[in-house]
């Protein structure tokens, strides 16, 4: 379960989850689900990400994704221990697997996802005590920002979809 998010975020927390909802944008302007994310490690970005799965044509190219395989990259490893990744949205079961594999040290999200979040809101897959790696997980950094991103876009795609049905 995530940890009690701080009354006042450190300020690193949130210029990294700035950054974060600037891939998201990128995400948005691109047509896909305005989700982002970055990897930090040792203060400093390191890798960038937004959710690209439909301009990819990969299901697999959630944010979280993008950015863990280019710090991977970065790194010249697959493992990112002493990594922290910051995205916009709560992560699926999917991304937060690869974010074990990855042995990250943090993960911090803004707004839960109660539809498939895998950190506390649907599943809890952090919290899994028979797992080999335990990585700290705190929510709601920015979660209003996020949120309103995430809530923003959809409403201009059903906006969309019923001037398209009605003309």
């Amino acid at each position: 379960m995530p940890d009690d998010v701080p009354q006042q975020p450190a300020p690193e927390q949130l210029d990294f989850m700035r950054q974060a909802l600037e891939q998201a944008q990128h995400a948005w302007d691109e047509g896909e689900v305005p989700v982002g994310a970055v990897v930090v490690k040792d203060g400093v970005v390191i890798a960038r990400g937004y959710n690209q799965p439909i301009g990819k044509h990969d299901p697999t190219a959630h944010a979280e994704i993008v950015a863990l395989r280019a710090a991977a990259e970065a790194l010249g490893n697959y493992r990112l221990p002493g990594c922290e990744l910051y995205v916009t949205l709560e992560p699926c079961v999917m991304c937060s697997g690869a974010m074990m594999h990855a042995r990250l040290a943090k993960v911090v999200y803004g707004a839960t996802d109660p539809k498939t979040g895998a950190c506390g809101s649907v599943l809890d897959l952090f919290g899994q005590e028979q797992l080999n790696h335990h990585t700290d997980v705190t929510g709601g950094v920015m979660a209003e920002e996020c949120g309103a991103m995430l809530k923003s876009f959809f409403a201009a795609r059903r906006a969309a979809a019923k001037r398209n049905t009605t003309e």
